[in-house]
């Protein structure tokens, strides 16, 4: 018996292996990962970027409700590449992750921490009768005390490792080609920010403006940042930059 993806019977069911020893719905999902946009992620010396296209498909939507990089926790953003309304149950739920942890303790989750728990989800999804595996691949990016800036990718299959610079969605062998000629260890945050803007260029379709690509930036703090003034909140380590932002930087 044959069917889609060419995994026979197997291709519609999540928890049966096939005899290859693959979940093929788990690939399937990567294959909806891989007709996503392009995103990506760069670790640098003193913090991190993330990037990604924002194109809407229609010329009619109001491209300023669209929103690809999430702030999970003052400390921590996401972006994705695959479906978007996955992402928002993601975003959601590791929001709420987020908080507890932060009642619990009275400070936001490493990045690890919170990274485990989002694969955790992702993968109950894969082993659990009547659901499908999420159809998004992840880039966190986050600083904590202890490990510093850490850049993580997750799968819809519930594995996340740590990368000094990833590429998802549906250019990601060419950005990871451009950005294994580009990167070094040494790179800072500035570079990585314009070394981000000319990988998403390699594969873009159309022009790029500060309308058609969104950024994020994990800068590390230095002691005084780690203090809050009476009555204020420690200043947020993650933030996206504003459209004027991009702007200047798409100008240079």
């Amino acid at each position: 018996m044959s069917g889609a993806g060419g995994g026979g019977a197997y291709s519609f069911s999540l928890t049966t292996f096939s005899p290859s020893g693959k979940l093929v719905q788990i690939e399937h999902a990567l294959a909806a990962v891989a007709q996503g946009t392009t995103s990506l992620g760069i670790k640098a010396t003193n913090g991190i970027v993330i990037a990604t296209e924002k194109k809407s498909s229609s010329i009619l939507i109001d491209d300023s409700m669209i929103e690809k990089v999430a702030v999970i926790c003052p400390n921590i953003g996401i972006v994705y590449s695959g479906m978007g309304p996955d992402f928002r149950v993601l975003v959601t739920k590791a929001r709420k992750t987020a908080q507890a942890y932060w009642k619990l303790y009275g400070e936001y989750p490493p990045t690890r921490v919170l990274t485990q728990d989002i694969a955790t989800v992702m993968q109950e999804a894969t082993q659990s009768g009547g659901v499908r595996p999420f159809g998004v691949s992840l880039l966190v990016a986050g600083w904590d005390k202890v490990r510093g800036p850490s850049l993580y990718q997750v799968d819809p299959s519930g594995s996340f490792w740590a990368w000094k610079a990833s590429a998802i969605g549906k250019n990601m062998i060419n950005a990871k080609t451009f950005l294994e000629k580009r990167y070094n260890d040494d790179i800072s945050l500035e570079d990585a920010i314009h070394t981000a803007l000319l990988t998403l260029k390699e594969g873009f379709e159309g022009q790029m403006t500060e309308k058609t690509i969104e950024i994020g930036v994990v800068t590390v703090p230095s002691p005084e940042d780690l203090v809050a003034p009476p009555g204020e909140r420690v200043k947020p380590v993650f933030r996206k930059l504003t459209e004027e932002e991009v702007r200047d930087y798409l100008a240079l």
